[in-house]
């Protein structure tokens, strides 16, 4: 059941919104640290530099991740809509834009959806230890039961796609319920939890023996490596990656802020929040890596591992061997599953917004067609015994050709073509309490720009000349590269469809902005600033909600 509530006076309805600025912050942390947090972020600090990472690190969460953070934040809550209306109020040539980044989040949420299935089960795994004497052949071999063919196929895997659907369902009644009761909800009780399990199992962690080892491989600095441009660009990826920016996830939650809120202030506590939990998640991680590598007489270097490999298998074996190893099999994989699902909430929320502004649609009808839809999809895909070939290159696709290449083409769009950076910077620094100015729109207009189109053109060039990994160019060609380039044409479409009279686009008021639904060209703007609505009008930045 839809939670607008109408106005009388206008006949048109306010957006659903957040209760307080704490439960969007709240969100936004839970959107943000997800299993790159834990499985990505240790991996690459150990293989750039150890300790001499926090420095490229810092400067890229200050020159790239906030900064692109407040981007999302002034087009979510000044045009008040998902990706593809709050880019159509911005300008009617730039709803494709949405619509990648919408797409994006479907292809994401389908396969996220199986390694939270992995972690639930994993999470029962650890109470009897089932894995045994070797933890790869048991989950490649009895757990997923790898199908020889990289071809998809319909041979389902119980043990996979029973917990998968029960993600689904959880995530129909989370969704349905709505932006208080269910997404604000699902992050004020699973994030206190994460925090506290994950704080848990550092804690037990740094106890094991070999700990020390582990920490001194984390974070003895190399300095020479920061002369290399690949670290540099190793740290701006980690960063953007594990913000949750640039594929329509900050866009869409700061769409449901109030009307005077704190944007930037809110930015830098999901900012510091995230990196701080990536640093926790590098203490933990080596501590056990460390014992891993003195159990088994060998270095630390040859037990590093990261992503699935990490928590499927190395874990499993530090597990089987650590005093108190069940607690910390129940602690570690049920991090990851409170991490994954915050995470996944808020990438299907992006395509339950969507959907609903486009088509006026109530949002229980929006979540059963979207969330259902997109469950459908998923068990078939992921829960078979070719699923993790298929999840391994959509993963590497949709991330570095996707999300990159959205990023960088809404930057260029608001920052160059459209030019209108200069209200996006008003619009931040008229509610909220950290002002920004020209350096920050160097960092949007240039430096963005700059790091995103590295970071695409390089990996687009990696990928064309060498192929993704062992698997055949065929399947590479059409869960990579067709997938790819099917979301940018079928963007394009969606852009090209009238916008239901029901619509959040005609239907929903926008009060930064005054009565006009749309705004295509300057004149709008003006027409809002006679209204007392113009982004850059003066307001208290301590009234925040």
């Amino acid at each position: 059941m839809s939670t607008q509530t109408a106005l009388p006076q206008g006949g048109q309805a306010r957006r659903e919104q957040f209760a307080t600025r704490w439960a969007f912050i709240l969100a936004a942390i839970g959107s943000a640290v997800g299993l790159g947090n834990i499985w990505r972020f240790p991996y690459i600090a150990y293989e750039n530099g150890g300790g001499a990472f926090i420095v490229p690190y810092l400067v890229a969460l200050l020159t790239a991740g906030i900064p692109l953070l407040f981007f999302d934040y002034a087009i979510g809550h000044r045009f008040k809509g998902s990706p593809p209306m709050a880019f159509r109020r911005l300008s009617k040539w730039t709803e494709s834009v949405g619509w990648w980044q919408v797409l994006i989040c479907f292809v994401i949420g389908v396969y996220y959806a199986a390694i939270i299935a992995y972690a639930i089960m994993y999470t029962w795994f650890s109470l009897g230890e089932r894995w045994g004497d070797d933890p790869e052949t048991f989950f490649f071999g009895e757990y997923l039961q790898m199908s020889d063919s990289v071809a998809p196929n319909l041979e389902f895997v119980p043990g996979v796609f029973w917990p998968m659907l029960i993600v689904w369902v959880i995530l129909l009644v989370v969704l349905g319920a709505g932006v208080k009761k269910g997404i604000a909800m699902a992050s004020l009780v699973g994030i206190p939890l994460l925090a506290v399990m994950f704080i848990i199992l550092v804690v037990v962690a740094l106890f094991l023996p070999g700990a020390p080892e582990g920490l001194n491989a984390l974070f003895t600095p190399n300095w020479s490596v920061l002369t290399d441009p690949q670290v540099w660009i190793a740290a701006y990826g980690q960063i953007f990656f594990s913000l949750s920016v640039g594929f329509g996830i900050m866009i869409t939650y700061s769409s449901y802020l109030k009307r005077r809120t704190n944007l930037t202030g809110s930015g830098l506590m999901v900012g510091f929040s995230n990196s701080s939990f990536e640093i926790l998640a590098g203490i933990g991680v080596f501590s056990a890596l460390g014992f891993m590598a003195q159990a088994n007489g060998v270095e630390v270097a040859d037990v590093v591992s990261n992503g699935i490999g990490l928590a499927f298998i190395a874990f499993p074996t530090i597990i089987s061997q650590a005093p108190a190893g069940v607690l910390i099999g129940v602690l570690f994989f049920g991090s990851l599953v409170f991490a994954g699902f915050t995470s996944l909430i808020s990438i299907l929320e992006v395509v339950v917004s969507a959907v609903k502004d486009k088509l006026g649609w109530s949002r229980w009808l929006t979540v059963g067609v979207v969330v259902g839809g997109s469950g459908v999809v998923s068990l078939l895909l992921f829960s078979t015994t070719s699923g993790l070939n298929v999840l391994d290159v959509t993963d590497a696709f949709a991330n570095n050709f996707g999300i990159v290449g959205a990023a960088l083409v809404a930057v260029v769009m608001v920052s160059w073509v459209l030019r209108r950076l200069d209200r996006m910077v008003s619009h931040l620094n008229a509610v909220s309490s950290f002002r920004v100015g020209r350096v920050y729109k160097v960092l949007v207009a240039v430096i963005l720009p700059i790091v995103l189109a590295y970071m695409w053109v390089s990996d687009v060039v990696l990928k064309a000349q060498n192929g993704y990994g062992d698997l055949p160019s065929w399947f590479v060609g059409t869960f990579g590269w067709g997938m790819s380039i099917a979301l940018i044409i079928v963007a394009v479409l969606l852009s090209l469809l009238p916008w239901s009279e029901r619509s959040g686009l005609h239907s929903e008021l926008n009060d930064n902005l005054g009565p006009e639904s749309v705004v295509d060209d300057e004149s709008s703007d003006v027409a809002a600033a006679g209204h007392g609505r113009h982004a850059g009008t003066p307001s208290n930045p301590q009234n925040g909600a």
